[in-house]
């Protein structure tokens, strides 16, 4: 039999870096280059134009569309400069990347005539076909019509020789089909909510941010190894393949010395990035082989989301500059850890942020205070709902594991600020917010200087942790959207706040002093909020079952917690802050049920063919060259020599025939199953139904194929071994 994993293995070998030229200049100097920002908003654009533009930005005031032709006008003139020839609304619909249409610079004036065109009302709306991208019935396949709308908070870059616009995505009668709008509408919920309770403690607050600094992790594999595997190819992971006897034991991995070709691909990553006003910061090995992760400075939360989002895109196209794949999933491998996108949030306002460890003055610890306690009610109440927003068929697979946040929503503290609630709770109203700052630590080590320790630890087990200016929110998944989990925070932020403002307001009126009012009603949600509060080990056992006495969602079922959107309480929320209604949450819920169903229908089949196609063959072909060897020892050698000499080679023979005859009745098991699956018309209970019955007969398949890895000829297996896709040469 031919092998071609064997010359993939060879061609793999043979990559070198590529010479990557790092430009002469600083990375200040070329940064957002292909951006138009401000600086070149001031340069193109007409003064009275840009102030306006300006305003629009950074106060949130109505876009006048009588400025739009000369801010078109300005941005063409700019990308015709860098030999831009279209221009795309780029837009985030609900398949968790992004879309996009190009259309050139061209048109016919009234002689016939053709000319270079770009007007405010091309830049400001386009039609993109709305019957193709998902939409939960929203629309039919024959209603086609839907529009992208400019959103001019996010700036337009350049990509190759197109101009790209972000935009948000609606039907024909206004119903969000993705990610930016909604994620907008609750960035300004959460930004009159924020103001109205900063006023309390500063009245000239008018305006709060929220902020996001997500932390990219990817896996890269050799590009010829990931031909040579189709379930790598078709389905983002490694449907089968037994471990490695080497994998990530020996914690040599991680923060180790970034491999040469590695390093290359991450030097013009990044120039490309900041070209595109990404701000990377920060680049390192990760836990598992083959495993890394990039993060970037925090900025405003839909600019993040949009460069996440852009990054990724980014990144696949690098990667195959040299002689990579980029692997999103969550759980590309099994046995060594998977890859998530830990997402940092937090509020600020033009004074500073509204999450800083407390200090000396009494004003900012209560207002650190109330937003730390606000933030702990927002994810007590909407627990559920937050897994739901980081749950998805691919982030299932690493979540709950030993390397990831469990799959359940509880937030870590730290001793010093979890003492300090309690003293809130229970100290009279003097010294209620005395707190240290960062304590000094002493080395007995002459030449290292004193270090700074912070208010608190940090629990990797903990899928929502305080990080000391921000909360860490580690359950999202590598290739999810982060709007989807940040749509639900900053919500549930906002009706929070709302909700504590209008108790405080109500004994206010009573004619109790504000800051006793404060502290009365944030001692009620201290109480409240206690069970979502959890220090200790969130991989435990005892953790189980002591959340589940507190009330808090331990569902694990991928299609079932997708319920939590639908809740009385969830639907309330969200209509009352004007970010989702209940058609398009029904809707959205149609879409994730249809996705699950999806993906795993892909992996069933991808694992069907490969059993039949590759491993039972293989199999066989090696049982047969193991048949002959018997056959032919009994000719040599006398019988009873012959059987001793046979004994191994027999009970290899016999294990093969066992496991490839599971594996065939577990495929056939596997088809009937998903025919059953796929004649339920409910998209919930189809999903349902893969998720208990389709994905288990998966494993078990799985379960054979891995053990007959370990017995058949390595020079027959036709598929790239752990191995040798997880360690780049």
């Amino acid at each position: 039999m031919e092998n071609f994993r064997f010359q993939a293995v060879a061609d793999a070998s043979k990559k070198c870096p590529l010479d990557v030229k790092t430009p002469e200049e600083k990375p200040s100097e070329y940064f957002a280059k292909y951006v138009f920002n401000r600086e070149k908003m001031q340069r193109y654009l007409p003064q009275d134009v840009f102030q306006q533009f300006i305003d629009v930005i950074d106060n949130g005031a109505h876009f006048d569309r009588s400025i739009a032709d000369a801010v078109a006008k300005g941005m063409k003139q700019w990308a015709g400069e860098n030999g831009v020839t279209h221009y795309t609304h780029w837009f985030q619909p609900l398949t968790e990347g992004t879309a996009e249409k190009h259309d050139a610079f061209i048109d016919f004036d009234k002689k016939g005539n053709v000319i270079d065109d770009f007007s405010g009302k091309l830049l400001i709306q386009q039609e993109p076909d709305a019957s193709s991208f998902p939409s939960g019935g929203i629309r039919n396949t024959f209603e086609a019509r839907g529009y992208s709308a400019w959103d001019p908070t996010s700036p337009v870059f350049i990509i190759d020789d197109t101009l790209c616009i972000p935009t948000i995505f609606v039907s024909y009668t206004g119903e969000a089909l993705d990610y930016k709008a909604p994620l907008l509408r609750s960035l300004h919920a959460v930004n009159v909510a924020a103001t109205e309770v900063c006023q309390y403690f500063d009245p000239n607050v008018k305006h709060v941010t929220s902020n996001l600094g997500w932390e990219q992790e990817y896996f890269l594999v050799d590009a010829d190894l990931y031909h040579a595997r189709p379930d790598l190819m078709l389905t983002g992971r490694t449907l089968m393949g037994h471990d490695s006897a080497k994998n990530q034991q020996m914690d040599d991995h991680y923060f180790g010395i970034i491999p040469e070709r590695v390093q290359a691909f991450m030097k013009d990553l990044e120039i490309q990035a900041l070209e595109l006003g990404i701000p990377c910061k920060t680049r390192h090995n990760e836990v598992a082989p083959n495993q890394f992760e990039l993060a970037p400075i925090f900025e405003e939360c839909n600019l993040a989301v949009d460069h996440n989002m852009l990054l990724m895109s980014l990144m696949r196209r690098v990667a195959r500059r040299h002689g990579f794949r980029v692997l999103l999933h969550e759980k590309p491998f099994a046995g060594i850890n998977g890859s998530g996108k830990h997402n940092n949030w937090s509020l600020s306002t033009d004074t500073g942020v509204l999450l800083h460890a407390p200090g000396k003055n009494s004003k900012d610890n209560l207002r650190f205070v109330v937003f730390l306690v606000e933030t702990l009610m927002s994810v007590y109440k909407h627990n559920g709902l937050l897994k739901a927003s980081i749950m998805s068929a691919t982030n299932a697979h690493r979540l709950g594991a030993n390397e990831a946040p469990p799959a359940i929503i509880s937030s870590f503290l730290g001793k010093q600020l979890s003492d300090l609630l309690d003293h809130i709770e229970k100290a009279d109203k003097e010294d209620l917010f005395a707190m240290k700052g960062k304590q000094g630590m002493v080395l007995d080590i002459p030449e290292i200087p004193e270090l700074l320790i912070d208010n608190t630890d940090r629990n990797r087990t903990s899928p929502f942790a305080f990080t000391g200016n921000r909360f860490e929110f580690r359950a999202v998944g590598s290739e999810a959207n982060c709007a989807s989990a940040l749509i639900v925070l900053n919500t549930a932020m906002a009706e929070s706040l709302a909700n504590f403002k209008q108790r405080v307001d109500a004994l206010i009126a009573k004619g109790e002093d504000q800051t006793l009012a404060i502290i009365e009603v944030i001692r009620e949600d201290i109480e409240t909020c206690k069970p979502i509060h959890f220090d200790g080990n969130g991989y435990s056992d005892e953790w189980k079952e002591e959340a589940e006495r507190r009330g808090l969602d331990c569902e694990s079922s991928c299609p079932v917690v997708f319920d939590r959107y639908l809740d009385e309480d969830s639907v309330d929320m969200f209509e009352r802050l004007n970010v989702l209604s209940r058609s398009e949450l029904i809707a959205r819920n149609e879409v994730k049920w249809e996705t699950y169903t999806k993906k795993v229908q892909i992996e069933a089949r991808v694992m069907g063919d490969l059993s039949m196609n590759h491993i039972i063959p293989v199999a066989i072909h090696y049982q047969s060259q193991l048949a002959n060897n018997v056959v032919r020892m009994f000719d040599i050698f006398d019988k009873k020599d012959a059987e001793t000499l046979t004994v191994r080679n027999k009970k290899v023979i016999h294990e093969i025939a066992e496991r490839t005859q599971l594996i065939e009745n577990g495929v056939e098991e596997l088809v009937q199953a998903r025919k059953v699956a796929n004649k339920i018309q409910s998209e919930r209970e189809k999903a349902i139904a893969y998720h208990d019955i389709v994905a288990p007969k998966m494993e078990s398949i799985r379960y054979q194929i891995d053990k007959l890895e370990l017995i058949v000829s390595d020079e027959l297996w036709t598929l790239p071994k752990y191995r040798e896709l997880l360690f780049i040469r």
